[in-house]
């Protein structure tokens, strides 16, 4: 087991974000989070990252708990997140942004390697190397966010809503990259809106209601399961 969530608890002041949420990750899966807003999706990813602690739970990764670790540790641990709205660094280019996703690294032979890694993986990112952040469309600044986060040689990479705001186009691409990325060795935890889309990626599924975890099970069986399709699917 990679890496293993057990029963973490967040607070925003009087609201409880999170109530026990427990759930585990084996190498080279991807395991998706599914429910609707509000239901503590984003917040689980961000107390993985270290940007927010929880009152009450462990998060062990590689037998270690990073729960008191600060995050520029969790990301050297291995762990880099994509965030929700891609938070690229508008005012910098886009070759600067994805040396900044390499800030916790010094060995520059294996840092321009991974930056022709993602330049071959996001050629367009490539043509704009010299253009600032900002002017890229959204599309554009989420493979910069993902491409971003794999600078910094991560063995598991967090998806915070990476379709959000794309067009239907867009939105194949950048599963199609997810998938890619999980094919070359990386495990996957992902956050999506489009409950449909993630869990035809996804090898297992985890569904937050409210801040627990109220059903889990293969991704395949999830897309099938009459309540998940009526709640998160869209489907009577």
């Amino acid at each position: 087991m990679l890496l293993e969530i057990k029963d973490l608890h967040v607070s925003y002041g009087a609201i409880r974000a999170l109530e026990g949420v427990s759930f585990t990750i084996d190498t080279g899966e991807i395991v998706a989070l599914i429910g609707a807003n509000g239901a503590g999706k984003s917040t689980t990813l961000r107390t993985i990252s270290g940007l927010i602690k929880p009152t009450q739970g462990s998060i062990m990764y590689k037998g270690n708990d990073l729960v008191k670790l600060p995050p520029h540790k969790i990301v050297e641990a291995g762990i880099s997140q994509v965030p929700e709205g891609r938070r690229v660094f508008t005012r910098m280019t886009v070759y600067e942004n994805l040396e900044m996703g390499a800030y916790t690294r010094n060995d520059k032979s294996g840092i321009k390697e991974d930056l022709g890694k993602v330049f071959k993986r996001f050629p367009r990112l490539e043509e704009r190397r010299n253009q600032l952040a900002g002017t890229l469309s959204g599309g554009e600044q989420q493979m910069l966010a993902m491409g971003r986060a794999l600078m910094s040689r991560p063995e598991v990479l967090l998806l915070d809503e990476p379709s959000m705001g794309l067009a239907p186009m867009l939105v194949k691409e950048i599963f199609e990259i997810i998938k890619e990325i999980n094919s070359s060795g990386t495990t996957v935890l992902l956050v999506e809106q489009n409950a449909h889309m993630a869990l035809s990626i996804a090898n297992r599924a985890y569904v937050l209601e409210t801040g627990r975890v109220v059903l889990s099970g293969l991704a395949s069986e999830l897309i099938n399961d009459e309540k998940v399709r009526k709640a998160y699917l869209g489907e009577e």
